[in-house]
């Protein structure tokens, strides 16, 4: 009996979960209410707060669910970085492991769509910034060692400094992604995005 009553539990949080991306990917953040999102996932508003204490949990909720195994991902294709002859391919990959996922993960690509273009970093939004940065912070930290490894290589084209090659690629990245979500208006297709990843890595080489 426990373990049925865990299984619901857990059911109804992913319920919940899955109607808060329907309706933010719909309807933007600002507009989407604790109230609608529960009558989406067909359950009280009373179980909202009980599995959630306001949206901005949910939210973080949703976006770590998506985000995190591809973190992972990216982190796998970093790592390959210190075994192979070249850390740049490595970085190449790991960039691109992201457009994978949102050309297949069609979660994640409307978490991507709602992070990028759904949401209003004001009010009870504004913590959600400095969440954000601190993401970005450990990626470039992790590109940093990647570029540092290519360096110690042999890979890197002399004068370039690892941590800014970092920084800039998190920068490009960002607005890769944005860009690639916006792709209805402007065209842009999956082999323009690749395109620009191996140029963006060329520019590096040594």
């Amino acid at each position: 009996m426990a373990r049925k009553t865990k299984i619901e539990t857990q059911r109804t949080r992913q319920l919940i979960i899955d109607a808060a991306r329907k309706m933010f990917f719909c309807h933007g953040i600002a507009r989407t209410t604790l109230e609608a999102i529960a009558v989406e996932a067909g359950v009280t508003r009373g179980a909202v707060y009980w599995h959630f204490e306001n949206k901005v949990d949910l939210f973080f909720t949703m976006r770590e669910q998506t985000i995190l195994p591809l973190i992972d991902r990216v982190d796998d294709a970093l790592l390959a970085s210190s075994q192979e002859g070249d850390p740049l391919t490595s970085i190449e990959r790991a960039l691109v492991e992201i457009f994978n996922a949102l050309d297949h993960d069609d979660a994640a690509r409307e978490v991507f769509q709602i992070i990028q273009l759904r949401c209003e970093y004001v009010g009870e939004f504004a913590v959600v910034i400095a969440k954000f940065e601190k993401s970005q912070n450990a990626l470039v930290t992790k590109l940093a060692r990647a570029y540092r490894r290519a360096e110690v290589k042999g890979k890197l084209r002399p004068g370039l400094k690892p941590r800014s090659l970092a920084l800039d690629s998190v920068m490009f990245l960002s607005g890769l992604v944005r860009r690639r979500l916006s792709s209805a208006a402007i065209g842009m297709g999956k082999q323009e995005v690749l395109r620009a990843i191996r140029a963006h890595m060329e520019l590096r080489r040594a």
